[in-house]
């Protein structure tokens, strides 16, 4: 088994984790709540795919299905349609891009995989699929393990929790024990920013993102232009990408191994800057001056 902290096998490869890892979003839907609409059209959400490439992501996360906030679940079906022509289409041009399916139903995961996506990134954690887990561990393909109270329409509504960053280490620990118990051990945990938690509960989190390390397992970070950004600045997603690059720096002081973000320059940038200012020894020593 591949340490988990030192990478994860995904297109027949080790990708390491011990440098931050960038995945591009890239949905195909009508109602996501920035890019809603953008990428519906096949070509067009190619040449973004190969755009975020040359910028440096190092993983392209598809998804057919909106899981904003009030979002209603398509059936499996629907959600092919729209996700396999790109990702066979995507295969094809670039066959060692590595690319992950964003979905809660096994048979997509399924499809997905075969049509060439690496990783499955399951917001429900299998609870919404009974499959899910059984298929990932038969395909034997990291899978990324989220945390949501509640489902997409109800999440926001009330979120309710005694100690939100106690609920989700244990969360993680059931399911982590469930997946292993099938014999998956490529696993990456995602706490779930904006899934069935307040802007207090998503700051508690962030703040004690470094909790989760003790699992010794990639952690994903999401929170690209999400409402914790816009509530404390008074913004729009369209206006949220400075925050963004804040709130990613802040992960990544906390041991975020991958952000998922919609725009790939910023992030490299953000990850090329932390890392600076952590690996270039000072010229001197100017404590005297203090």
């Amino acid at each position: 088994m591949i340490h988990p902290q030192t990478g994860i096998r995904a297109k027949g490869r080790l990708i390491s984790t011990e440098h931050p890892l960038i995945m591009g979003i890239l949905n195909l839907t009508p109602d996501s709540f920035f890019d809603g609409g953008k990428y519906q059209d096949i070509p067009q959400a190619l040449r973004h795919a190969k755009k975020m490439l040359e910028e440096g992501a190092d993983i392209i996360d598809v998804g057919g299905m909106s899981s904003r906030p009030g979002a209603r679940l398509i059936t499996a079906e629907e959600e092919c349609k729209r996700v396999l022509p790109l990702i066979e289409a995507l295969h094809e041009e670039l066959p060692d891009a590595v690319i992950s399916i964003d979905t809660i139903y096994a048979s997509t995961a399924r499809k997905a995989i075969e049509a060439g996506a690496a990783i499955i990134n399951d917001i429900s954690a299998g609870r919404i699929d009974p499959g899910m887990f059984p298929t990932a561990a038969e395909l034997q393909v990291p899978y990324v393990l989220m945390h949501m109270q509640g489902l997409p329409h109800n999440m926001q509504q009330h979120p309710v929790y005694e100690d939100v960053v106690r609920e989700v280490f244990d969360f993680f620990t059931e399911k982590i024990g469930k997946l292993r118990q099938l014999g998956l051990h490529d696993i990456i945990l995602d706490p779930g920013f904006g899934f069935g938690k307040t802007l207090a509960h998503n700051y508690t989190l962030l703040r004690r993102l470094s909790v989760f390390r003790a699992f010794d397992m990639p952690l994903l970070v999401g929170i690209s232009r999400k409402s914790m950004i816009n509530k404390v600045l008074k913004t729009t997603p369209t206006q949220a990408l400075n925050g963004t690059t804040a709130a990613h720096v802040l992960a990544l002081e906390q041991g975020a191994n991958i952000l998922r973000v919609h725009d790939v320059t910023p992030a490299r940038e953000a990850i090329a800057i932390r890392e600076a200012f952590h690996n270039i020894e000072p010229v001197n020593n100017s404590t005297d001056l203090v």
